[in-house]
């Protein structure tokens, strides 16, 4: 087994990582260095159908997490309006505020609320955004998410990606008496709710495409398997559990099938593909070398997948289909692993290594070109945003296991950590839809 794709092959089998059911707190460990200034005035509230949310502070944080807008306190507005008609353009400017964010929050049809919002350019005096999000009372908040999304995308021209949701692996207390649970959360870590809970490890968590299942391997029969489960049923089956390792699921994009890391029972991994209905499962690697992670490109024609068949981790690329051509696809580094392919299908997400430190950066397909994002000497596990905009991954943080986000671009990084146990693997799901 080649020493190099230990961390990976530990990423996959054996490093579960850890957190606690408590929710995440973020911290913006890096932002661009002129965030434009958005005022988010208290939504006018309806009570009791608000359920006492604030609205506004939940606009707010988002907008002000994505590292690229500034936000002014509450204590400083000259006024608190909720219409744009009522909002005095030169007053706002003299705080050398560039937007306002107003709204109202009205009863709807049902159990229903809801939000209308306004975005008001007061450097202009144009009110660029007039709309309204209708949604159940007990979901306030990703409505407030889903405000933040439209004025962060009329803003920056990127669709926002507040109101989806992160998957990631936790595990609390110590051996033997550890708990390993895997947690579905708001994309601002709040929120979590547990999906699964065991006594033995999980890991490896994958969304569908439709944001409707999870994949992931569960060692609580005392050996690895795969299952997929339902979100909002919990609804779960197994789907393998073949002999020897059971490893890194992938739903290909229609849902249908999973890729897998299958061992057999003579112990070298290598790539299939499992039609979740009739069971029938597809060799797509047959190499002495260590192949795993694969991960399918947007249009389901390529498996990209982490192979040491030169020497080293690289990326290489197949069909999904037996006997396929296998193609080396990264060059730029002497180390790349865990490729995750952006929504758009132009870049690839990876682990690189640079001097003793394992680090998240991008690849360009189109290039090959490699740019590193991370700052830390353990990032694994990236995932993409469904926007392509961000990658949300792994770290380490004084020996504790920790969650960040780092935009593409690399100009703003965050760090969301739980106040108690550790965090690891997570993944971003989809738009809803």
């Amino acid at each position: 087994m080649s020493k190099g794709l230990l961390p990976a092959l530990w990423s996959m089998l054996l490093c579960v990582s850890t957190a606690a059911p408590a929710e995440l707190h973020i911290e913006i460990t890096r932002g661009v260095t002129d965030p434009v200034p958005v005022a988010v005035v208290p939504f006018a509230r309806s009570v009791p159908a608000d359920s006492g949310v604030d609205v506004a502070a939940v606009v707010q944080r988002d907008l002000e997490s994505s590292g690229r807008f500034r936000s002014v306190d509450r204590g400083a507005m000259p006024a608190q309006p909720t219409r744009a008609a009522d909002v005095d353009a030169a007053r706002w400017r003299s705080t050398r505020t560039d937007y306002v964010v107003v709204g109202r929050v009205a009863p709807g049809a049902g159990a229903t609320v809801t939000l209308n919002f306004e975005l008001v350019n007061v450097l202009t005096g144009q009110v660029q955004l007039n709309e309204s999000v209708t949604v159940p009372q007990d979901a306030i908040r990703n409505g407030a998410h889903r405000v933040a999304d439209r004025v962060f995308e009329k803003l920056t021209g990127v669709r926002g990606a507040f109101a989806t949701r992160i998957a990631y692996i936790s595990v609390d207390g110590e051996p033997p008496n550890q708990r390993y649970q895997l947690l579905i959360a708001d994309a601002d870590g709040e929120n979590a709710r547990i999906a699964m809970q065991s006594q033995q490890p999980i890991m490896s968590p994958a969304w569908s495409a439709d944001g409707e299942w999870l994949a992931y391997v569960s060692f609580e029969n005392r050996v690895a398997a795969v299952f997929v489960q339902r979100i909002r049923t919990g609804e779960r089956r197994q789907v393998s559990a073949r002999v020897g390792v059971n490893g890194a699921p992938a739903f290909s994009p229609d849902g249908k099938r999973l890729a897998l890391t299958l061992s057999g029972s003579a112990g070298n991994l290598d790539i299939y593909v499992l039609d979740l209905a009739s069971q029938s499962l597809t060799r797509i690697t047959d190499d002495p070398a260590i192949d795993t992670e694969p991960a399918w490109s947007p249009d389901g024609q390529t498996l990209y997948f982490t192979s040491d068949r030169g020497g080293a981790p690289q990326i290489y690329a197949a069909a999904p289909q037996v006997s396929a051509r296998v193609k080396r696809i990264s060059f730029g580094a002497s180390y790349a692993a865990r490729p995750r392919v952006s929504p758009d299908g132009r870049q690839l997400a990876l682990m690189t290594q640079e001097g003793g430190a394992f680090r998240i950066g991008v690849m360009d397909l189109a290039s090959g070109q490699i740019t590193t994002l991370s700052r830390g000497t353990l990032d694994e596990s990236p995932s993409f945003a469904p926007n392509g905009a961000v990658l949300i991954y792994a770290g380490r943080e004084r020996s504790q296991g920790v969650l960040a986000t780092v935009s593409v671009d690399g100009q703003v990084s965050l760090r969301l950590k739980s106040d108690q146990g550790e965090v690891r693997e997570p993944v971003w799901g989809p738009f809803a839809n």
